[in-house]
């Protein structure tokens, strides 16, 4: 009885400073959950998950771009490796304070050669390579990083001197010649996204060199697709790079457009720019007035005509699930909140997210998954911003959802098919660069990473807003 008691009174207490603290903001990032919810995960499992996963990277595919799981070897983009993957790891091991891990990538940084007759996807390297060093330099201020940093950037320029201003496909770091493949007969035809999703690292990149040569050719990039927009306002998603014409007239936010809109909102957190900001506002209103879609009772992000903005297909992509994020940073909580309901509606279905879902026909259209961080992602922009534990709840729930069904006797693996989760032997370098780092700053300390210092690039590497002087940016990137 005595007993009993005690466990009483211990019940009345907890409830009671529950309570109490119930009206008051969040001192932490951790909501105000109950035990049970506390228990899901904390910051020491992902670290040690993190360190379990790039110790398998190191012992099995060291050097090479990323890691193949299941066979347990690496594997390459090209035919020399770029190394990848610790170019994205990098700012993860940083902001998890794995010093020892981090300092080691820096020094393979400094090891590597960018002199290699290889063709490059701009936009892949773009992101990651550039971004990742440039997050190295951010961190260490280290002078022979900023040399590397440069060396690479420059490398990339030629790919921007198209007759357009829109960067061609490939370009080869050796001699800076180009390449438009995309298929056989297609020509010199990118994506907006590969088009348009330069503004941030070639932005810091000209802050830090003091050259706004590439933060101009960025802007020309992106103000080229956007004085090609149709007469109610869309692009289309395939551009030629040498006419400008538009190849392909649907318009959406899945990937081959998305990060086009996302850096041309994040770019002016770290670097406002009158003309970028008001291309933004322009078109975050073509947004909401043509591709949003209320759907038996969801919001969803839908796929149309450039020209007429009918509904071509009601379709969205995995990686649509970035733009919650992007809507609360920007403020626009309602539909924030709206559109990260959708997203966690379909994960339930499957118990991850599969690359693409035809919402009208309730079936999946292609059901691989890569673990990717998008959901991830926006459930930690809305947590941060609202302050709600239901969005911290929804990353404990993909959390074990994802250690269910992906974790392996090394690391994690990709999923063939979402519907049978059958093991496909890959793991994205993003695995490293965002997956892990979004689920750790879920449940980090606010005084340890807060949120607001802070802007992510599309590889979730992460720039303090503090390390650029307003004073002197204007400067630097050459903006009026």
């Amino acid at each position: 009885m005595k007993t009993i008691l005690i466990w009483i009174s211990i019940l009345i207490l907890i409830s009671s400073c529950a309570s109490s603290s119930s009206n008051s903001k969040e001192k932490n990032s951790i909501a105000q959950v109950t035990i049970a919810d506390s228990l899901a995960y904390d910051t020491e499992e992902i670290r040690t998950e993190t360190l379990r996963a790039w110790n398998a990277y190191k012992k099995y595919a060291w050097g090479y771009d990323l890691l193949l799981p299941l066979s347990k070897k690496g594997f390459n983009w090209y035919e020399e490796s770029l190394g990848i993957s610790p170019f994205d790891a990098y700012s993860t091991m940083a902001v998890m304070g794995l010093d020892k891990e981090a300092k080691e990538i820096e020094e393979y940084a400094l090891s590597k050669s960018w002199d290699q007759d290889i063709y490059v996807q701009v936009f892949e390297v773009n992101i990651r390579i550039l971004g990742g060093l440039l997050a190295i330099y951010d961190d260490t201020k280290n002078p022979r990083i900023l040399e590397k940093v440069i060396d690479f950037g420059d490398r990339l320029l030629p790919a921007f001197n198209s007759p357009t201003g829109i960067p061609y496909h490939s370009v080869n770091l050796r001699t800076g010649k180009t390449s438009g493949n995309m298929g056989e007969g297609r020509g010199n035809v990118i994506n907006v996204a590969q088009a348009a999703t330069y503004l941030m690292e070639f932005g810091i990149l000209s802050y830090y060199a003091k050259d706004p040569k590439y933060y101009q050719a960025a802007k020309k990039a992106t103000q080229a697709i956007f004085d090609r927009k149709s007469e109610i306002g869309l692009p289309g998603d395939y551009i030629n790079v040498d006419t400008g014409e538009w190849t392909n007239d649907w318009h959406y936010l899945q990937a081959g457009v998305d990060a086009y809109y996302e850096y041309m909102f994040k770019s002016n957190l770290l670097f406002p720019d009158p003309e970028i900001s008001e291309i933004w506002d322009y078109s975050l209103q073509k947004i909401n007035q043509y591709l949003a879609e209320d759907y038996e009772g969801r919001r969803f992000y839908t796929c149309v005509n450039m020209h007429s903005g009918e509904v071509v297909k009601r379709s969205v992509s995995l990686y649509d699930a970035f733009f919650p994020a992007v809507q609360a940073l920007h403020g626009d909580l309602e539909n924030a909140e709206k559109n990260l309901a959708t997203w966690d509606w379909i994960w339930d279905k499957y118990g991850l997210l599969p690359t693409r879902y035809l919402y009208a026909k309730d079936s999946v259209e292609y059901a691989n998954s890569e673990l990717n961080p998008e959901i991830i992602e926006s459930a930690y922009y809305l947590h941060q911003i609202t302050g709600k534990p239901k969005y911290l709840k929804m990353n404990y729930k993909y959390w074990k959802d994802m250690k269910d069904c992906c974790r392996n006797d090394v690391a994690f693996h990709a999923i063939e098919d979402v519907r049978t989760m059958k093991a496909k032997d890959y793991l994205a370098t993003y695995f490293f660069a965002e997956t892990l780092k979004y689920f750790y700053l879920a449940v980090e300390d606010k005084e340890k990473f807060d949120f607001n210092d802070y802007v992510f690039n599309t590889e979730a590497h992460p720039f303090k807003k503090s390390n650029f002087d307003r004073k002197k940016y204007k400067a630097y990137l050459g903006i009026k």
